[in-house]
C-alpha cells in the first residue's frame, strides 16, 4: 500500500506538470497562432472566451463522471484529450477554426484540471497530511518549463503546429504511462463508506452542500485577484510608475517566483498550523502586499509588493480544493467541479473587471478590489473547518516526506 501511494503521488505530480506545460506551450504560441489565423487582439480577446467556455464546461462534465467511474479511469482519458487538443489551435486558419479549436483544448483542459485534483485529493486523503499545494506548484513548474522549450522551438523556426503536435504526441505517452499508478476505484468507495449516514456518489446527490458553495465563492476572490496579477502588473510598473519594459516585466516575475515557491511551502505550514491559518495569514498577506504596490512611488517596492501579494495568495487555492474533495469522498469530483469551476470564472473576470475601473479611476486605485476580496476571504477563513473529514491517522510507513 505504501509503495503504491508513492507511486500515485508521483503520477499525479506528472499529470499536474503536463497540464501546465500544455497550458505553457499554448500561450507561447498565441502570436503566432494569431498571425497565422490573420486576426487582430480584438478578436482573439473573444475567441479567448470560448477557451474558458470550454472548461467551465469540461470541469462541469467531468466531476460527476469521475465520482461514477473513478479518477484511474478519468485522469488519463482527459489528459489524452487535453494533450490531442493542444495542436488544434496550431492548425487553424482563421477565426471559425480558432474558435473551434480554442473551444475542444478548454474543454480538455477544464477536464484534467477537476480529474487531477479530485486524484490528488484521494492521494492527500491516503497521506493523512498535507500534499495538495506541492501539486499545483508543480503545475507551475510545467508552465515554466514550457517557456523555456517554447523559446527553443521558436528559435529553431518550428511552425506552431509542428511544435504543438510534437506536444500532443509527448502528451498522450505520458498520458498512458502514468495511468497505472493511479489509485484504484475501490479507495475512493472506501473512504466514502468510513463516513456512516452519509450519501456519497454522484447518483444519490441532487443538489450541492451550502459549504461547498461558499468554498467556492472563496475560490472566485482569491482566483479573480490573482487573474489581476498575471494580466495587469507589468502594466502596473509600466504606466503608473513609468518603469522600463525590462523593470516591468519584473513585477509578474516576482509574483510568479513567489508564488510557486509558496507552494513548495505550503502544506508543511498547512500540517503545522492548518488549512484555516494558511488561508486567513495567506490572504492577509496578499492584501498587504498589494496595497504595498498599488501605493508605492518607488519601483523596487512596487515589485516587493507584488512577490509578497504572490507568497501570500500562493496556499490559498489548494487549500479550498482540498476542503472541497474531503467534505465527502463520494462526490468529490462534483465538489471539486463547483469550486475550480467558480474558481476559474473568477480567474477570467479579474482583468475583465479591472479595465473598465481604470475608466473612473487610476489603475493603482483599482487593486483596492481585490485587496478588499482577500480580506474578505481572511474573514470567512474558518470555512475550511469540517469537522466530517476522519483524524489523521499514524503516516504510512514508508514515510512519504521522503517521496
Amino acid at each position: 500500500m505504501e509503495r503504491r501511494l508513492r507511486a500515485a503521488r508521483l503520477a499525479t505530480f506528472a499529470y499536474f506538470a503536463l497540464n501546465g506545460f500544455l497550458m505553457g506551450m499554448w500561450i507561447v504560441h498565441v502570436p503566432d497562432v494569431e498571425q497565422r489565423a490573420g486576426i487582430g487582439h480584438a478578436v482573439l480577446g473573444w475567441l479567448l472566451l470560448l477557451l474558458g467556455a470550454g472548461a467551465f464546461a469540461g470541469m462541469q462534465l467531468v466531476g460527476p463522471l469521475t465520482d461514477r467511474l473513478g479518477a484511474r479511469r478519468v485522469v488519463p482519458a482527459s489528459a489524452a484529450l487535453c494533450s490531442a487538443s493542444v495542436v488544434l489551435p496550431g492548425l487553424a486558419t482563421d477565426v471559425w477554426t480558432l474558435g473551434a479549436a480554442l473551444l475542444v483544448f478548454g474543454v480538455g483542459n477544464g477536464c484534467l484540471d477537476v480529474a487531477m485534483n479530485a486524484h490528488a485529493v484521494q492521494v492527500e486523503h491516503g497521506y493523512r497530511r498535507p500534499v495538495m499545494s506541492a501539486f499545483h506548484a508543480v503545475f507551475s513548474l510545467g508552465g515554466v518549463l514550457a517557456s523555456l522549450a517554447g523559446a527553443r522551438t521558436l528559435s529553431l523556426d518550428w511552425s506552431p503546429a509542428a511544435t504543438l503536435g510534437t506536444v500532443a504526441l509527448a502528451g498522450v505517452a505520458v498520458s498512458v504511462l502514468a495511468a497505472s499508478a493511479l489509485l484504484p476505484r475501490e479507495t475512493d468507495e472506501a473512504a466514502g463508506r468510513a463516513q456512516p449516514g452519509e450519501r456519497t456518489g454522484s447518483r444519490t446527490r441532487h443538489r450541492t452542500p451550502g459549504r461547498i458553495w461558499v468554498l467556492a465563492a472563496l475560490a472566485l476572490m482569491v482566483m479573480l485577484s490573482e487573474g489581476v496579477a498575471n494580466d495587469w502588473s507589468t502594466l502596473h510598473l509600466r504606466h503608473s510608475l513609468d518603469a522600463s519594459a525590462a523593470a516591468s516585466a519584473l513585477a509578474f516575475g516576482a509574483f510568479a517566483t513567489a508564488m510557486t515557491a509558496g507552494r513548495l511551502l505550503a502544506d508543511r505550514v498547512a500540517g503545522r498550523f492548518g488549512p484555516v491559518a494558511v488561508l486567513r495569514y495567506g490572504a492577509l498577506v496578499a492584501a498587504l502586499g498589494l496595497s504595498a504596490a498599488a501605493l508605492s512611488p518607488w519601483i523596487p517596492l512596487a515589485v516587493t509588493g507584488w512577490a509578497v501579494f504572490g507568497a501570500g495568495l500562493s496556499g490559498c487555492v489548494p487549500q479550498l480544493f482540498s476542503a472541497a474533495g474531503h467534505f465527502d469522498q463520494g462526490a468529490a469530483g462534483a465538489n471539486v467541479s463547483r469550486v475550480a469551476g467558480l474558481g476559474y470564472l473568477g480567474m477570467l473576470a479579474g482583468p475583465a473587471v479591472i479595465g473598465p475601473l481604470t475608466g473612473i479611476m487610476p489603475l493603482h486605485l483599482t487593486f483596492f478590489l481585490p485587496v478588499a476580496l482577500c480580506l474578505v476571504a481572511a474573514l470567512a477563513a474558518g470555512s475550511l473547518r469540517n469537522e466530517r473529514v476522519p483524524a489523521p491517522g499514524p503516516a504510512p510507513t514508508c514515510h512519504p516526506e521522503a517521496a
